[in-house]
C-alpha cells in the first residue's frame, strides 16, 4: 500500500474539526506493534494536537472525526456519551433481507480471540436500526444506524439476523465470488478465484452531529473496492 497523505483522506476542515474519509486496512490509531502509519500519526503530522474522536475497525472504510483542540474533543465526545451522534453505515450482506428501519436491541459482550457475541448475561446495551437499501439476487446492501457504539456492533447484530456482512468470516460472512454470480464464467489458464472485495464490506457512510450551536453533516463517498463490489453486483446480479 502506497503511503497515505492527509490529502488523500481529508474531507473538512475548519478551525476546530478534521473530517476524514478512512481507507480501509489502515488503523485508527496506532498499534501496539508494526511501523504501519495510522489515521491519527498521519493528522499528527499536519496538526500536532489533533484528537479522534471516535475510531473504525481496521477493516471499515468511512468517516471519521478528530478535533483540533481539548474543548472541541470534549463537545464531541459529550455528543456521542449522550447518544446525539447520527451515523450511518453501509454494508452488503449475503442473502435478501428487507429491513424496514427494524430496531436490533440485543446486549453484546466479549466473546474468544477479540471477537464479541449476543450476551443477554454479562453483555452491556447495544441498539442498531437496519434498513434495506438496495437489493441483489443474492445480496442486499443495508444502511445501518448504531444508536449505541459497541465493539463490532454492526457486525454482531446484522449476524444475529443471519444476515452476516460479505466477506466476514469472523461472524459467518462467506466471501463473494464474481464466478457464483456470473452466467459463462470462466477461469484463465492461470488465474485463481478471488472475492470481488478483500474486506468485510463495511463502510461508514455519513455523520451528523452539533457542536457550539451548529449543526455538521458530512458524507463519506465509497472507497474503490466497496465502489467496484456494488458495480459488480448490479452488472451480474440484479
Amino acid at each position: 500500500m502506497k503511503p497515505i497523505s492527509i490529502r488523500d483522506i481529508l474531507l473538512y476542515e475548519d478551525e476546530h474539526l478534521l473530517i476524514f474519509n478512512k481507507p480501509p486496512f489502515v488503523s485508527s490509531l496506532d498499534e501496539r506493534q508494526g511501523t504501519a502509519a495510522s489515521i491519527l500519526s498521519i493528522a499528527r503530522q499536519y496538526c500536532p494536537t489533533v484528537q479522534l474522536c471516535h475510531r473504525l475497525d481496521k477493516e471499515t472504510s468511512g468517516i471519521l472525526v478528530a478535533a483540533k483542540d481539548p474543548e472541541t474533543y470534549r463537545e464531541v465526545s459529550i455528543e456521542f456519551e449522550k447518544r446525539r451522534v447520527r451515523k450511518i453505515y453501509h454494508a452488503v450482506v449475503g442473502g435478501i433481507h428487507r429491513f424496514e428501519e427494524m430496531e436490533v436491541d440485543l446486549p453484546i459482550g466479549p466473546a474468544k480471540d477479540a471477537l464479541m457475541r449476543i450476551d443477554f448475561k454479562t453483555g452491556k446495551d447495544a441498539f442498531t436500526i437496519l434498513k434495506s437499501l438496495q437489493f441483489f439476487r443474492h445480496f442486499t446492501l443495508v444502511g445501518c444506524f448504531p444508536v449505541t457504539g459497541r465493539t463490532h456492533q454492526i457486525r454482531v447484530h446484522l449476524a444475529s439476523q443471519n444476515a452476516p456482512i460479505v466477506n466476514d468470516p469472523a461472524y459467518g460472512g462467506e466471501p463473494p465470488y464474481l464466478h457464483d454470480i456470473k452466467r459463462k464464467y470462466s477461469f484463465g489458464k492461470f488465474e485463481e478465484s478471488q472475492p470481488m472485495i478483500k474486506r468485510f464490506a463495511l463502510h461508514a457512510r455519513s455523520i451528523q452531529f452539533t457542536i457550539f450551536k451548529k449543526e455538521f453533516s458530512f458524507e463519506a463517498p465509497y472507497p474503490k473496492d466497496f465502489d467496484v463490489l456494488l458495480k459488480l453486483l448490479e452488472k451480474y446480479d440484479s
